[in-house]
């Protein structure tokens, strides 16, 4: 039986029985071969190089193994004398250090290369080889190798010869992939099941997005009421002697004496008195008249007057408008100055929430818009509101805008200072989107995996507009129908910066 068959038949009984190590065959001349996988492993352009690579045993052991190379250059010729250095490394996990086996290659003929390496553990360990060469150049080109895992798969830096186009690198070793520059990893069915991976495709969607803002309760500023006067004086006759009184339009709150006041009454009944027979249209009553009313005394208390015919003392001062006293800064024989705010009264069956909204959220709400009102406190209670105003400046110190939804409060449950949850819905139109699950954000980069089919991915850079819970609007970097990695991004990204050497993200 010749003796070369012989040999591969032994080799193939070893292998199946899992004993480790690494074979040499040699021809009948004594010289080295290389393993037997050599022969049939496929052959790879890196750089000026032709090269093909063999592990024995096929299927990495922990403990010591063995690499094969044939180095050639661009049109076959075998390539002596060259620096080769391998190194497969284990990344760091956790508290663990990073891991290297180093093969000690050695040139056994020319163009061959051979040496063991000492895996220490199991797991991954790809494997990246150096290639130097005076007068060629020199090239480095990566492969997935790992225990339990048949062979070597092209993880960067070099094309199988005979393959397709697509997703190939050019012999500087970058991927000449159509649609970007970014170098490509390589998963077989088996490690996507392993780390869970999942895809989604890219696609244009009809994307609402939710806005959640704090807002506050606080009184509608149209329908608030001061009670001033325009003459110093004296509080007397309280009759509102509390904040918090509900008051009708027209109802006496308290008394006032002022000297001036007074005075004032006490002229115009005497120049009624002078003037009798001229009539109430006779120009000096007018004046006098007049005098009084521009001090905001009603046209009725003035008839008070006249029928009276002397001054009042204490001339009563009526509520403005109806609502609820939320201001009082007087009490019974308080000494008051012209333009004091004496009361405050707000109506209270419409309320205004002025709620904080987020610089990026602002530009999609506009006045108008729907909201729905929740208060912490009473989980029962919904209001729908909208929009009135979205006010033109940013809040100093927050830094977020501020819009303001009108509620009415017939029941008063309503009560200024309370806090508030608003929730609105902005419709953002049908928009090319991804699930937010598949974008990896690092600083302003925004990085997505492509599916490339043929167990490829890609990492690939995007730039990304509007988002919501489930979705991000993707402005550049792809287009509808190519699919992505949106489970396992981090196991993936892990793998493709230990393998590739483009600029992290």
């Amino acid at each position: 039986m010749n003796k070369r068959l012989v040999i591969s038949a032994l080799i193939a009984i070893l292998a199946a029985a899992g004993i480790g190590g690494w074979l040499l065959l040699r021809d009948a001349g004594g010289a080295d071969a290389g393993p037997a996988s050599l022969a049939q492993a496929p052959t790879y352009q890196s750089g000026p190089f032709r090269l093909a690579i063999a592990v024995s045993p096929e299927t990495p052991v922990v403990g010591k193994n063995r690499l094969a190379i044939r180095l050639e250059d661009s049109d076959g010729n075998p390539v002596s004398g060259a620096s080769i250095k391998a190194v497969a490394t284990m990344p760091a996990m956790g508290g663990m250090a990073a891991m290297q086996a180093p093969a000690e290659l050695e040139e056994t003929e020319p163009g061959r290369y051979a040496g063991p390496f000492n895996l220490k553990m199991s797991g991954a360990w790809p494997l990246t080889l150096q290639i130097k060469k005076a007068g060629l150049g020199k090239t480095r080109i990566s492969f997935d190798l790992a225990t339990g895992r048949q062979g070597l798969q092209l993880a960067t830096g070099g094309r199988r010869l005979g393959g397709g186009a697509k997703g190939e690198m050019d012999s500087g070793g970058q991927v000449a992939d159509a649609a970007s520059d970014m170098p490509t990893i390589n998963l077989d069915n088996r490690r996507r099941q392993l780390i869970g991976l999942d895809t989604g495709k890219v696609e244009r969607r009809q994307l609402v997005r939710e806005i959640r803002a704090v807002g506050e309760v606080v009184y509608d500023e149209t329908e608030l009421s001061d009670v001033t006067l325009k003459y110093d004086g004296w509080v007397g006759n309280l009759k509102i002697d509390y904040v918090g009184a509900p008051v009708e339009r027209g109802q006496m709150l308290f008394g006032i004496y002022s000297p001036e006041l007074f005075s004032a009454q006490q002229e115009y009944l005497q120049t009624l008195q002078r003037l009798s027979r001229r009539g109430p249209d006779d120009s000096l009553v007018q004046a006098a008249r007049q005098r009084l009313m521009l001090w905001d005394i009603a046209p009725a208390q003035v008839r008070a007057i006249e029928r009276r015919g002397e001054p009042i003392k204490y001339l009563p001062i009526h509520a403005p408008a109806t609502g609820t006293v939320v201001e009082k800064n007087v009490v019974e024989g308080s000494a008051v100055k012209k333009g004091q705010i004496l009361m405050r009264i707000a109506d209270l069956s419409t309320v205004w929430i002025d709620a904080q909204v987020y610089d990026s959220e602002l530009p999609l709400i506009d006045a108008g818009m729907t909201a729905e009102v929740t208060l912490p406190y009473l989980p029962d209670a919904h209001y729908e509101a909208e929009v009135d105003y979205v006010y033109p400046y940013f809040q100093g110190q927050t830094r977020t805008g501020q819009i303001r939804l009108s509620l009415p409060n017939p029941d008063g449950r309503l009560k200024p200072n309370m806090y508030a949850e608003v929730e609105l819905q902005a419709d953002l139109g049908k928009r090319l989107s991804v699930p937010e699950s598949a974008v990896l954000f690092s600083g302003d980069a925004r990085v997505v995996f492509v599916d490339l089919g043929d167990g490829r991915l890609q990492p690939r850079y995007i730039e990304t507009g509007q988002r919501n819970e489930d979705y991000i609007e993707v402005t550049s970097g792809l287009e509808a129908g190519e699919t992505v990695v949106t489970s396992g991004n981090f196991l993936i990204d892990a793998e493709t910066r230990l393998k590739t050497g483009i600029k992290q993200w």
